[in-house]
């Protein structure tokens, strides 16, 4: 495995595991203000905005071939 490869794999393992936290987070935070259905919706959608962005800007980035 070269260094190149072992960027990139960990990369998307650090990045993923970072997502998987935020929304870990949310959740809780919905939970323990036990903001109800509509509420962690709410939650999810406002803050999960920053995070859609990101992945977004990702996706462009490697289909337009910027980066």
């Amino acid at each position: 495995m070269s260094f190149e490869q072992f960027e990139e794999y960990s990369l998307l393992l650090g990045v993923g595991g970072l997502i998987l936290f935020m929304v870990f987070i949310v959740w809780n935070l919905a939970k323990e203000s036990r903001a109800g259905r509509f509420g962690t919706f709410i939650l999810f959608i406002a803050l999960g905005l920053g995070l859609l962005g990101f992945l977004i800007k990702t996706v462009l980035v490697e289909v337009l071939g910027i980066g």
